[in-house]
């Protein structure tokens, strides 16, 4: 909540919280200076002695001080404001006067603030309370009367009520509009974490394995290393490209721009970049076996531009991710990577003959969960775990119908 609005917020409680403390005590403290004749005229006081008018303030006073608690007290000071209300409505002794609203203000907190119960015990015992003394001391109360400030209770009640309703539907539009909000950064951030992981992990592995050659091969054979650090270079460009164009991505999202500092620097990553995911892999003797039935090539009538540009991304990172396993944990010396179309579905599946991915489970590891997350974001399922003829393989099936989700 930023400073205005917070602001804002406590000018509007101390506004509930003080209005209906001067209200009170404006219609019911004054009138205890002045009596009420049988023909209705006011007059000031004449009659009433020093402690009848002491006694009148404080009995005016309790309702609207009461009130000043109200918002953490709810129920209490109901109770207490309906024994004064009641107190003040016998002492009237049948003769017409102000209302004692502080009365009306206290129902309504306490139904508004959840205290509903001792809304409603007061009420009840207050009047019933108020009717049998009544009768007992003989103080006769017109008909008329009687009904209308029973008629006169309800519809605060109702009206209280109504606020209470109308005040926690509106508590839970605001919870389900956080949790709302929660869980679109939460989202985001397993995205933009998602994100980094594919465009970076390949790249940094990749140039983990060249720099160990390298070192290797420095004095034996320094071609090799040679070409070693020039796989180096191109690796940490391709990968600073990749995440500038991801950081730009996401700062155009964030900004809603157009503008050419939030292009991105390189295009999307799409099916026809996989034989560059291959070439790294081939210098450490890793045959890395593409079969692309989904290119143009193979599949008459169609072409890669029929594939939607979301499914061919979460392809190539679907693959990027099993080859950086591969180089990393399985030790394997053969891959192949299969693309096809299957019952209505794109279908990629990624085969080694190596140890299983040195443990890489089917379920652990945030390459494994991101790869599923990519599958199962746009309808499909990923499987990932021991070959049937041993090695490690990754399964992952894209409906069609659900490519440009």
């Amino acid at each position: 909540m930023t400073e205005p609005h917070r602001y804002a917020h406590r000018s509007n409680a101390a506004v509930r919280l003080w209005a209906p403390v001067f209200m009170s005590l404006f219609v019911q403290v004054p009138p205890v200076f002045f009596d009420y004749g049988t023909d209705h005229s006011i007059v000031a006081i004449t009659s009433k002695s020093g402690s009848e008018i002491a006694f009148a303030l404080a009995l005016a006073l309790i309702g609207p001080l009461a009130l000043i608690a109200a918002r953490r007290f709810p129920g209490p000071v109901v109770a207490i404001v309906a024994i004064a209300a009641s107190a003040d409505l016998l002492l009237a002794d049948g003769v017409d006067g102000p209302p004692y609203i502080a009365f009306a203000f206290a129902i309504g907190a306490a139904i508004v603030r959840g205290a509903r119960v001792w809304a409603w015990a007061s009420i009840a015992l207050s009047w019933s309370g108020s009717l049998a003394l009544a009768a007992f001391f003989g103080i006769e109360w017109q008909p008329w009367r009687i009904a209308g400030i029973t008629v006169v209770i309800l519809i605060i009640v109702g009206l209280a009520e109504g606020l209470r309703t109308k005040r926690e539907h509106a508590l839970e539009a605001f919870r389900e509009f956080h949790a709302r909000q929660e869980a679109v950064v939460q989202a985001e951030r397993v995205r933009i974490a998602r994100e980094l992981h594919d465009v970076l992990a390949h790249s940094l592995s990749q140039i983990n394995v060249q720099a160990g050659v390298g070192l290797h091969l420095m004095e034996k054979d320094p071609q090799k290393a040679a070409e070693a650090l020039l796989n180096i270079k191109e690796s940490s460009k391709t990968a600073l490209d990749e995440v500038r164009s991801v950081l730009g991505a996401l700062r155009a999202e964030g900004t809603h721009g157009d503008g050419a500092d939030n292009a991105p620097l390189v295009p999307e990553p799409d099916l026809s970049r996989l034989p560059l995911l291959a070439s790294p892999l081939s210098v450490h003797g890793v045959d890395v076996q593409l079969d692309d039935e989904l290119s143009e090539t193979v599949v008459a009538g169609s072409s890669r531009s029929d594939i939607p540009q979301a499914v061919q991304l979460a392809m190539y990172r679907i693959v990027q991710e099993s080859l950086t396993n591969v180089s990393r944990h399985s030790g394997a010396t053969t891959v192949r990577v299969h693309l096809s179309r299957s019952g209505g579905d794109f279908l990629v599946r990624i085969t080694d003959n190596g140890t299983g991915s040195g443990g890489v489970s089917s379920t652990g590891g945030r390459g494994v969960l991101g790869m599923r997350e990519r599958a199962e974001l746009l309808g499909g399922t990923l499987i990932a775990g021991p070959g049937e003829r041993g090695g490690f393989e990754v399964v992952a099936r894209i409906p069609e119908r659900h490519g440009d989700a």
